[in-house]
């Protein structure tokens, strides 16, 4: 895997791409976020071609590929009746059923065989209620390129956890995206410094 001088003190070590939520809710054009949030729709599309460029080049490179999505049982017993945060908007949005269109991985970047789809997921963070800890540490991952969305909440969420958990984290800038532009400066340029750095994708594959 060749990776520009910016990060070259921080590859040793077995590396994986960690796509976040990369769902239709967020990235088909009826997806309901997509229709309700996604206010930049050229900086998400921007992000969607990017997300499969470096997934196609991790497939190629024999990068391990790790999908963490999110969906809830209906009724969204696992987030109990929350008075507010994403425990309520979530539910009063009615994103995420378990067995609905929106929790369906985006067709261009779904999970092939023997890429592993981590599961349990509750929580803003790609960890919470997950098994991804225990996968990365049993397969000695310690290197984390982040793709998804959407930026300022959950792969930001992501990126904060998997810091204080001890892997090097890296965020992709340009294969994710948030809700406008405002939100995704603000998160590349105050908040990555602090957790990892983030690098664009042309970098990731080093062209």
């Amino acid at each position: 895997m060749a990776i520009t001088a910016k990060i070259n003190s921080q590859i040793q070590g077995k590396s994986a791409l960690v796509l976040i939520e990369t769902q239709n809710e967020w990235m088909h054009p009826n997806g309901k976020l997509y229709k309700a949030l996604v206010a930049d729709k050229e900086m998400m599309s921007e992000s969607v071609f990017n997300i499969e460029k470096a997934l196609d080049f991790a497939r190629k490179n024999n990068i391990e590929v790790i999908h963490v999505g999110l969906r809830f049982k209906n009724g969204y017993p696992e987030l109990a009746n929350g008075k507010s945060g994403l425990r309520k908007a979530i539910p009063n949005a009615g994103t995420f059923p378990v067995d609905g269109f929106g929790s369906q991985f985006y067709e261009t970047v779904k999970p092939i065989e023997n890429e592993f789809v981590a599961t349990g997921r509750v929580g803003a963070s790609g960890f919470t209620g997950s098994n991804l800890d225990a996968y990365l540490r049993n397969n000695k991952i310690e290197n984390l390129y982040l793709v998804g969305y959407a930026t300022h909440v959950c792969v930001e969420s992501t990126l904060r956890d998997a810091h204080d958990k001890g892997y090097n984290t890296f965020l992709i800038s340009d294969a994710t995206s948030a809700f406008n532009r405002k939100q995704q400066d603000y998160v590349l340029n105050e908040i990555v410094h602090h957790f990892g750095e983030y690098l664009t994708t042309d970098e990731f594959t080093d062209e």
